[in-house]
């Protein structure tokens, strides 16, 4: 198929995230490439998410507004996949923006090679003006993108925002968001992708935008117990061996950790400041104050 009449199916699922809506959507309407679908997926919001959705579907009949009850993101992203049209896939959060070329030069590196299944770009960071973008907080590049990274250098200075990939369609015939997570989600996803044997370039432009938002999933308390849910979920989607080569490196990382926070004790111990604390402490004690 021709790129110049490929269909991009952009996903954005949406809760409680009406502030940052126009912004995102704006992105999407901005492009410079214009054979595009989006599918506004409202997640059950009861903020004005609807009401924003629907000035934008009446503004252009590519956006199409879908409603669900609360479920998850996960939930939201795979009703977009059951619902889309399009040849490429670009999964988009609600508080984050893309580049106004981010299709036009993603779909350029497709034709460079006809084995290619994912374009990735690099990104960086902005808070409310993308006119003070900060930079990206990891780094990225081409060797980045292969099954042994993502699977034991992730959560370890390393992850991929979502809205980075522009992937084609075919790599989902079989692949969903496990919609028990509430965050990790697309950490499973990568894995899946990469162990399917997913080809890949990247382009070192910043075409995607991720917003700090201090209200977002990666800053819940459960984020941990997802993480550890998942590490069980990969024993179903590995190997054998690649699921022993895994446990070994989070086992080496943790007693990597152990060892730096012991040096740091130490350091600690060896302070006059603490030694004095501890000393107090025993007079206290023998004085009968504490």
């Amino acid at each position: 198929m021709q790129l110049n009449t490929s269909l991009i199916s952009v996903i954005i699922p949406c809760y409680n995230q009406a502030q940052f809506l126009d912004a995102c959507l704006e992105s999407v309407y901005s492009q410079t490439y214009r054979n595009w679908e989006c599918l506004i997926i409202n997640d059950g919001s009861n903020d004005d998410s609807e009401g924003i959705a629907n000035t934008w579907v009446y503004k252009d009949s590519r956006f199409i507004y879908l409603q669900k009850e609360n479920g998850g993101v996960s939930s939201a992203r795979n009703l977009g996949l059951d619902r889309l049209k399009g040849d490429y896939i670009q999964f988009l959060d609600a508080d984050d923006v893309l580049h106004p070329e981010k299709f036009e030069l993603s779909l350029a590196e497709f034709v460079k090679s006809s084995n290619t299944q994912a374009v990735f770009s690099n990104f960086e960071r902005f808070q409310h003006d993308l006119n003070e973008t900060l930079p990206p907080y990891c780094l990225l590049n081409a060797s980045r993108f292969n099954l042994k990274s993502v699977l034991c250098d992730w959560n370890s200075g390393f992850s991929i925002p979502i809205h980075c990939g522009l992937i084609r369609v075919n790599l989902f015939e079989t692949v969903r968001f496990s919609e028990e997570l509430t965050a990790q989600e697309d950490w499973l996803v990568w894995v899946k992708l990469f162990k399917n044997g997913c080809q890949s370039r990247f382009l070192d432009k910043p075409l995607a935008y991720y917003r700090i938002n201090p209200n977002s999933r990666m800053r819940t308390k459960g984020i941990y117990e997802d993480q550890m849910q998942v590490i069980q979920m990969l024993k179903g989607v590995l190997d054998e061996d690649e699921y022993q080569e895994f446990i070994m490196v989070l086992i080496s990382r943790y007693y990597e950790s152990m060892v730096a926070l012991k040096k740091k004790n130490a350091d600690l111990e060896g302070a006059f400041a603490f030694r004095f604390t501890k000393l107090m402490k025993k007079i206290f004690k023998k004085l009968g104050l504490q």
